[in-house]
């Protein structure tokens, strides 16, 4: 069986020896964040979140499942049929926690379940406590509806973090011993069964389950699950991705976070096969959804009916679903396409969704969550219903430890390396030490205040010859405008040219101390949609470097926030509050309240209506990610543009 040797050190998507990508990962204990906005984010991650959601686990039994398919509890099952997957997602996003700082007793919970887990495991290899002793007879007979393939991807992953961080390979085994068996099961030959997850997942798990053990048997799996897809496998719908072959697709479809774990796992496996067929249904899928499916949070899903991606441009704000998941799965995608091509697209693309639809998913103080995300609310409950607000916990719980593991992982997404070349992705404070493909290990120290400051310093502590290169964000504005990026080094002028939406590459021998200043402004942008986005016409939505703004009724009260209008040519300005929302930089300026006719106090319709009246005030936006931290309430992206 081919192998391969596989990383060292705690990786997210090892494309260490991947060869058909371009770049190659960071681990995340070879960046230690200093900023104001990540690393207290991550360290309440760490401190209080996955404490408190361990504690969750617990309460509602998904611990227990465990116990019982160990013989250690005599109970029954509780709760839905992938709870099994929470506890997964949990013991990753821990395992990446720990990657570069001790908590005793986070890591105690770590080796409490992955004990439990690997003493859960049935004897061929079968690992899912719903389906142990009385259902033990209906496994692999639901692929589409039951999530088994699903929860087992989850455990891939876990099993690889934990590996990855504790230099254990136990529960790496169980996973293998579980891989094994699904390879044995699941396949054309004579004696297995053909078959495809209803949930995509484990294509990404097996993926990087091969990586791991370098075992290709994986990796193969993986392709015959996708492989398998559009032949009716799974009852033929788009909503299950099953309607075509994934390689004849030319936009997502469906569930929306179904499409883009898909989507992340194909990715996947082009990094590895450099298959070209593949590799062109990708960038149909990307191009179909940025310019027509997805939110200007980087979020993904229209629809609350079965979480599903909508027609083209059918983007709902109110009633947008945007699923936390969704947001979190886009940036995957993103991070993997980058990883594979090197384009400043993915990484504009990834930057979008971790600020502004991830990151809304998780209370400021780090123990309340949304699992739907609307871009807009009334503040007015309909009969029988409460105001969307952050809850504790839900039933059904993948967005809590979803985002818990996400913000773990960021040390991970701010580098690359290439023969030669550091890439810088995003940008925040921090110290780190890369090692690049040829040995040479890079130290350097990156001072910003981002996102609220584009002034980005890199010092250079290694001397040599090397390149940078560093991701101009296509936010950034342009030479026509007269607000153009602009890079320098040492405090000198710098010959390359610096555009928005690249990478500008620096390459020169260093000396220790050497720096690079990256000027990106951050003027307020007022962004329109798509015509065809019928909801949005006539609307401007504010964003200010990588950040969406929205307005929230605590901020502009006695004011109905869908009736605000902003003058075409009004002043707006912005400054930072470090007493308001854990310190947020904030937009202010003119606007005006459109005072509606009395006349339509009685009336849904008129022919000729009488012109409406303008109420000058003054707005405040803030950060979407921060909006409903001060209670529940009216909240509003998409603002109306006076002419």
């Amino acid at each position: 069986m081919p192998t391969r040797t596989p990383m060292s050190g705690p990786v997210i998507v090892d494309t260490t020896h991947s060869p058909s990508a371009q770049l190659r990962p960071v681990p995340i204990n070879a960046v230690t964040l200093t900023d104001e906005f990540w690393k207290p984010r991550r360290s309440l991650t760490r401190e209080l979140t996955l404490k408190a959601q361990f504690a969750h686990l617990e309460d509602t039994g998904r611990l227990d499942n465990f116990r019982r398919a160990a013989g250690d509890l005599q109970c029954e099952f509780r709760g839905i049929y992938f709870n099994d997957s929470d506890v997964y997602k949990w013991l990753e996003g821990a395992c990446w926690a720990l990657a570069d700082t001790h908590d005793s007793e986070l890591a105690d919970m770590v080796q409490g379940v992955a004990e439990l887990i690997e003493r859960a495991q049935a004897p061929d290899g079968y690992l899912n406590t719903y389906f142990t002793f009385d259902r033990s007879d209906q496994r692999w007979t639901n692929l589409r509806d039951m999530h088994e393939l699903y929860c087992a991807g989850h455990f891939f992953q876990a099993a690889v973090a934990h590996s990855r961080v504790t230099g254990e390979g136990r529960l790496l085994a169980v996973a293998q011993r579980f891989a094994d068996l699904i390879c044995e099961t699941f396949g054309v030959a004579d004696g297995q069964m053909e078959g495809a997850p209803g949930h995509p997942e484990i294509e990404m798990g097996l993926a990087e389950l091969s990586r791991a053990t370098g075992v290709t048997r994986y990796l193969d799996q993986a392709a015959y699950f996708l492989n398998a897809r559009g032949r009716g496998i799974i009852g033929g719908g788009a909503y299950h991705q099953d309607h075509v072959p994934f390689r004849d697709a030319d936009r997502l479809t469906g569930h929306a976070v179904r499409a883009l774990y898909l989507a992340a796992g194909a990715t996947d496996i082009v990094a590895e096969t450099g298959d070209q067929v593949l590799n062109a249904a990708l960038s149909r899928l990307w191009n179909h959804m940025v310019s027509r499916q997805m939110y200007i949070t980087g979020g993904l899903g229209s629809r609350h009916q079965g979480e599903a991606i909508g027609a083209d441009y059918e983007l709902p704000n109110a009633q947008a679903y945007a699923e936390t998941c969704a947001g979190i799965a886009d940036a995957m995608w993103a991070w993997r396409m980058l990883q594979v091509r090197g384009d400043a697209t993915y990484a504009d693309v990834m930057e979008r969704a971790l600020y502004n639809a991830a990151l809304p998913g998780i209370s400021l103080d780090g123990t309340a969550y949304f699992y739907v995300n609307p871009l807009a609310q009334d503040g007015v409950p309909e009969p029988g219903s409460s105001i969307h607000q952050r809850q504790p916990w839900f039933g059904c719980a993948c967005c809590p430890p979803n985002i818990a593991r996400t913000l773990a992982q960021m040390p991970g997404y701010l580098y690359s390396v290439s023969e030669g070349l550091v890439w810088v992705h995003t940008y925040a404070a921090n110290e780190a030490i890369l090692t690049l493909p040829e040995g040479l290990t890079v130290n350097l120290i990156q001072r910003t205040r981002y996102p609220w400051s584009g002034q980005v310093v890199l010092e250079l502590l290694t001397p040599g010859e090397y390149g940078l290169n560093l991701r101009i964000p296509d936010w950034c504005g342009d030479a026509d405008a007269g607000d153009a990026p602009s890079l320098s080094i040492n405090n000198g002028p710098c010959r390359p040219t610096v555009k928005s939406g690249e990478y500008v590459t620096v390459r020169r021998t260093w000396s220790v101390g050497d720096t690079v200043c990256i000027q990106m402004p951050m003027p307020i942008r007022r962004v329109r949609s798509h015509p065809a986005a019928l909801e949005n016409a006539g609307r401007v939505a504010l964003m200010r470097g990588p950040l969406l703004y929205c307005l929230e009724a605590v901020d502009n009260p006695d004011v109905d926030l869908r009736d605000v209008s902003l003058p075409r040519d009004g002043q707006l300005s912005s400054s930072f509050r470090k007493d308001l929302l854990g310190g947020v930089q904030i937009i202010t300026g003119e606007a005006s309240e459109v005072v509606h006719d009395s006349a339509w106090s009685s009336a849904l319709y008129k022919a000729t209506p009488s012109e409406a009246q303008r109420r000058p005030f003054s707005i405040t936006a803030v950060p979407y990610y921060a909006w409903a931290n001060r209670g529940a309430g009216a909240m509003q992206i998409w603002l109306r543009q006076e002419g």
